[in-house]
C-alpha cells in the first residue's frame, strides 16, 4: 500500500478553528478569502491571484505536458442582510442561503454596518418573552415574519437604530460557536471551511515533504457558493479535471458517516463524472483511504455551477462526513484526515 505524506493534524485544526471564527456570509466573505490567501502566501511555490468576484485562484505550477487540473472548495457561508428595521427598533431579516431559523434561535450575531461599525445583537422568536406569551410563544412559526434581531444598544424606535448607523441590506454574521472535543470539531460553518482546510492542509503536508503535484494544478476558494454560482467563473478553460471538496451529507437515508470520506455520484443537479469518480475510488484503494459513495437528493456544487457555465471538465465531488449539515454541524478528524489523504493522493496522480 502507498504511503502519504504525514498530515499536522494540530495545524488542521488551528488553521481551521480560526477560519470558522472570520464572518464571511455570502456577499461579505472577503475577510475569508483574505485570511486564506495570507495562509497561502506564505507557499512560494503558489501563484496567487484574484478574479474580478474575488474568489482565490493559487496556481501550483508543474513543468510537464500534462494537462493542469483544478480543485474548488468555498469559503462563504450561510447569513443574512437587514431586510427591515421595524417600529420597535429591531430587525427584520432576509437570509443568505439555506440557514434554518430554529437552528439559531437565541444565537449571537454582529451587525457589519455599512460604514464600518460592527453591532451586537442576538436572534429571537417576537413572542420570546414566557411570562407573556406563555406557551402560545412556542407555538410562533419560526419564519422571517416572526424572527428578529434584538440589538445589544439602547434602542426602542426605527429612528433610534438607523442613528446607531444600521441600514437595510447591512450583513448579518451568525455566531460559528465552535467547539473541539474529543476528535470531533462541532460549528455552524464546517459547510464548507472544513474543506478549505483540507485543501490548504494537503498543501503544507505535501511542501513540508518535498513534494510537488504530478501536474500543474489551480486550487480555486470559491466566494458565491451557497447562493449557487460561486465557481460559475474563475477556472482557467486549459483545466480538464476539476475535483470539488465539500461535504458529505450524514442523516437519515445516507451511507455518509463523520469517520469517512465521501464520493458523491449524484445530488440534484445529476450524475458526476464516472471516469473520474473511478480514478478517486482507484486512488484510495491504492493509499487505504476510508471511504464511502453516496446520493444527496437537496444539494447542488460549485462544480455543477461551472458545468452550467460551460465549462468543459470531468468533475468528480468528495468531502467529510458533517452531520446537521446547514444547523449546528460536526465533524470528526477521521473523516476529515481521510480527506486531507484523498485530496494528497488525487494530487501526486497523473
Amino acid at each position: 500500500m502507498e504511503s502519504l505524506p504525514q498530515i499536522n493534524t494540530e495545524y488542521f485544526v488551528e488553521f481551521l478553528v480560526k477560519l470558522l471564527n472570520v464572518h464571511s456570509p455570502t456577499g461579505f466573505a472577503e475577510p475569508a478569502v483574505a485570511f486564506v490567501e495570507k495562509e497561502l502566501s506564505r507557499y512560494k511555490q503558489l501563484e496567487l491571484s484574484r478574479t474580478r468576484k474575488g474568489a482565490l485562484v493559487a496556481k501550483w505550477n508543474v513543468k510537464g505536458e500534462l494537462t493542469p487540473v483544478a480543485l474548488t472548495a468555498h469559503v462563504d457561508t450561510l447569513g443574512a442582510v437587514v431586510k427591515e428595521i421595524k417600529p420597535n427598533g429591531r430587525l427584520k431579516l432576509s437570509r443568505v442561503g439555506g440557514i434554518q431559523w430554529p437552528s439559531v434561535e437565541t444565537e449571537g450575531v454582529w451587525i457589519f454596518t455599512s460604514k464600518g461599525e460592527k453591532i451586537r445583537g442576538s436572534v429571537l422568536i417576537d413572542t420570546a418573552s414566557g411570562h407573556i406569551y406563555g406557551a402560545d410563544g412556542s407555538k410562533t412559526p419560526r419564519d422571517d415574519d416572526h424572527m428578529e434581531v434584538r440589538l445589544d444598544a439602547r434602542t426602542t424606535s426605527e429612528k433610534e437604530t438607523r442613528e446607531l448607523g444600521i441600514n437595510i441590506g447591512d450583513c448579518v454574521a451568525f455566531d460559528p460557536r465552535v467547539e473541539v472535543t474529543n476528535g470531533f470539531i462541532r460549528s455552524r460553518f464546517l459547510d464548507d471551511k472544513a474543506c478549505v482546510a483540507n485543501l490548504v492542509s494537503a498543501i503544507k503536508s505535501m511542501t513540508d515533504a518535498g513534494l510537488s503535484p504530478a501536474r500543474t494544478v489551480y486550487f480555486h476558494i470559491s466566494n458565491y457558493e451557497e447562493v449557487g454560482h460561486g465557481a460559475a467563473a474563475g477556472i482557467p478553460s486549459d483545466v480538464a479535471e476539476l475535483v470539488v471538496v465539500d461535504m458529505a451529507v450524514v442523516g437519515r437515508g445516507q451511507e455518509s458517516d463523520e469517520f469517512h470520506s465521501t464520493l458523491c455520484i449524484k445530488d440534484s443537479g445529476g450524475v458526476y463524472h464516472e471516469g473520474l469518480n473511478q480514478k478517486l475510488r482507484a486512488l484510495a484503494d491504492e493509499y487505504g483511504i476510508p471511504y464511502k459513495t453516496d446520493v444527496y437528493p437537496f444539494y447542488g456544487s460549485d462544480g455543477e455551477a461551472f458545468w452550467r457555465a460551460g465549462g468543459d471538465v470531468a468533475l468528480a465531488l468528495i468531502g467529510p462526513g458533517i452531520d446537521a449539515s446547514h444547523n449546528y454541524e460536526r465533524a470528526h478528524m477521521d473523516g476529515l484526515n481521510a480527506t486531507t489523504n484523498w485530496t494528497m493522493a488525487y494530487l501526486l496522480s497523473a
